[in-house]
């Protein structure tokens, strides 16, 4: 197991070069000059040469320069691997371009916090909402519950995120004349007012995990539908244990394991939620930061977002891969 985390760990060197060759490839063949849409399109010659300066753009794109003789590296002279270097050396992911030297890593000090709660909140929501029903349903067959829990996750699955929460918000006001309180105030962290930070993130995870939840609670059900059949279970019955031993024990562990699978492929749906949910209940986490950022055609913060979001991405799965070996003992990487 050792051998395979520090493989693996290896092997997300090269996987996070090439995404980040790939990311700064794709924002640099967009069509226009960041400077220009920073500045206006009334801008001088002088000031759009000073900008470019400053944020460097008048240097090569890549860090390889081909010469009569043989090609000459220059890491740090080029666009590509100054960033590169910035964010491996210094942990710098660079300036907004859009708000002069406003840097990206100060903003995610504050933001990341924000969009961590959420998201733990959401997997927490998800797993409540999804497991446990799923469960029900898979012990339970065609029964009341069964069909609850069926026509539910297909409900949750119709119901867009943003809307959903729109219309919490807007009952939420008309009937009750409640509005978050982050409406009102900024972010306040748990160990401040829980009660108050509660109710800021409650009802934006609960929104973004139930769609998560459908899909995990379906499989939940199939795989425990098909765990039940084994004979281990079959043997389990047969020596007279309990209900809750040969769930809870037995079966629901082994029917974990595709679980966790989808957990960590739903990453990248909490990220692109996290977007839209934090907009809308105007939480000032990563994901409303990457929406602005968006919106002010701020490439050099979209960009560097794009990276990190990589990262996580890349890293919750090798999580994921480590996890199967603890639910399942036959699992051996080699």
């Amino acid at each position: 197991m050792r051998d395979y985390i520090v493989r693996r760990l290896l092997i997300l060197v090269p996987v996070m070069i090439g995404v980040s060759l790939l990311t700064f490839s794709l924002f640099n063949i967009i069509p226009g000059d960041a400077c220009v849409l920073r500045l206006g399109f009334g801008s001088t010659p002088e000031t759009l040469k000073a900008c470019r300066e400053a944020h460097g753009l008048t240097r090569p794109l890549f860090p390889v320069s081909i010469n009569s003789d043989v090609p000459v590296i220059h890491v740090q002279d080029s666009q590509y691997g100054g960033w590169l270097w910035d964010i491996v050396a210094h942990q710098d992911l660079g300036q907004s371009l859009a708000e002069g030297s406003a840097k990206v890593s100060t903003e995610l000090e504050r933001r990341l916090p924000i969009t961590l709660e959420l998201m733990i909140m959401t997997v927490i929501f998800a797993l409540v909402l999804g497991i446990l029903p799923g469960m029900l349903s898979a012990i339970r067959p065609n029964t009341p519950i069964d069909w609850i829990a069926r026509v539910l996750s297909v409900l949750w699955l119709s119901i867009p995120s943003f809307y959903l929460a729109i219309l919490m918000i807007t009952f939420g006001l008309l009937w009750f004349g409640w509005t978050p309180p982050q409406f009102g105030r900024g972010y306040v962290p748990f160990m401040d007012d829980p009660w108050v930070n509660l109710q800021q993130f409650v009802f934006p995870a609960l929104v973004l995990s139930v769609g998560i939840a459908a899909v995990i609670m379906r499989l939940t059900r199939s795989a425990m539908l098909e765990v039940l059949r084994n004979d281990y279970i079959r043997t389990a019955w047969s020596k007279g244990l309990r209900e809750r031993t040969v769930v809870w024990r037995h079966a629901l562990k082994n029917a974990l394991i595709p679980v966790v699978t989808l957990i960590g492929l739903q990453v990248g749906a909490l990220i692109g939620g996290a977007v839209i949910i934090e907009s809308v209940y105007n939480l000032n986490g990563v994901g409303k930061y990457t929406l602005e950022a968006i919106i002010r055609r701020d490439l050099f913060v979209v960009q560097s977002l794009t990276l990190l979001f990589a990262f996580v991405y890349v890293s919750c799965n090798l999580f994921v891969d480590i996890a199967y070996a603890w639910l399942d003992p036959r699992i051996h990487y080699n």
